[in-house]
């Protein structure tokens, strides 16, 4: 059977850690998953695909500076993805790219529990399968993502030359991103940014959090565009804001808001539970997206105006405070 092998030697930082937790994190970034579940590494663990120092260990085997961790990792038999019809809403597109306004609820990628109806596979139907092969068969022409209750543009790769392309504009923070989000809570200055490393969280591996261990840096700035004070069942008011990435990692917006308490309206995850506003995910919309062209070397930028249900949040707000 196909294995991938992965070791490392412990930082003695990690020094005291068990090694369930401490793979947790390591997986998922050798893999350069969004997370690795506890559950399956637990598994890798009593079939003695988990070495420290040569030897089979044990989940909750504390580790320690200069420990040798080695892990077999099976190779993964990925589904194939069907190409499905669904419709696209296209802002821009040639032969090397191609910009979509995603909706609501779209999975960008398969995964576990969403092997159709994800932006992939109505992309494989569209593009005729003329898609970038660089992020593998699962993530075809995808080189950036956004959440499934995030809205707005998002650009897709056909060549592997364009992905690269765009993959070195992303790592150099050169691609122009703007969010239009509303957040609970009235912030008083105008602008202001944002900075605090961002990583996965210690105890629920389902969320990010800032400033934690091996966060990598993330950088937003913040300009209001509307409060409104005074909403009735909202004591301290919601602002209406446009966020501009500089780096671009996940649930960044949403957890940097969060973290200066100002978290995103509909934001279950990391913001209130229940809301008057009665609605589906967090209040995301990515306006504005500009990049170098890989062919013409010319910037471009465009914009996807608000979908509907923003729209008519907005009115509401208007109406209310």
């Amino acid at each position: 059977m196909n294995e991938k092998i992965f070791e490392c030697i412990v930082d003695h930082s990690d020094t005291g850690r068990r090694l369930d937790v401490y793979l947790t994190e390591k997986l998922a970034e050798w893999t350069e998953q969004a997370e690795v579940s506890r559950s399956y590494l637990q598994k890798l663990i009593k079939s003695q695909a988990v070495l420290v120092n040569d030897k089979p260990a044990k989940g909750n085997t504390r580790i320690a500076g200069g420990n040798l961790v080695r892990i077999h990792l099976p190779e993964a038999v990925e589904p194939d993805i069907e190409a499905e019809p669904i419709p696209l809403d296209i802002v821009y597109e040639d032969e090397y790219v191609l910009l979509v306004n995603k909706p609501k609820g779209m999975v960008v990628h398969p995964a576990a529990g969403h092997y159709s109806g994800t932006l992939v596979n109505a992309l494989l139907y569209h593009c005729k399968g003329e898609l970038s092969g660089i992020n593998g068969v699962m993530r075809p022409g995808i080189v950036h993502r956004i959440d499934m209750n995030t809205t707005g543009l998002l650009i897709v790769c056909k060549t592997d030359s364009a992905h690269r392309y765009l993959a070195e504009q992303l790592s150099r923070h050169s691609i122009t991103r703007r969010y239009r989000a509303v957040v609970h809570g009235i912030i008083k200055e105008d602008q202001m940014t944002i900075e605090g490393t961002i990583g996965r969280h210690p105890v629920d591996r389902k969320k990010m959090a800032v400033n934690v261990r091996n966060g990598k840096e993330a950088v937003t700035h913040v300009k209001v565009l509307e409060r409104f004070p005074g909403l009735k069942g909202y004591s301290d008011g919601c602002t209406y804001v446009e966020c501009q990435l500089e780096t671009g990692r996940t649930h960044q917006i949403r957890v940097h808001m969060a973290s200066i308490h100002y978290p995103l309206l509909g934001d279950t995850v990391y913001g209130r539970a229940k809301e008057v506003f009665r609605l589906e995910g967090q209040t995301l919309h990515a306006s504005v997206f500009g990049f170098i062209h890989p062919k013409t070397k010319e910037y471009m930028e465009f914009e996807a105006p608000l979908p509907e249900y923003f729209q008519k949040l907005l009115l509401k707000l208007r109406a209310n405070s």
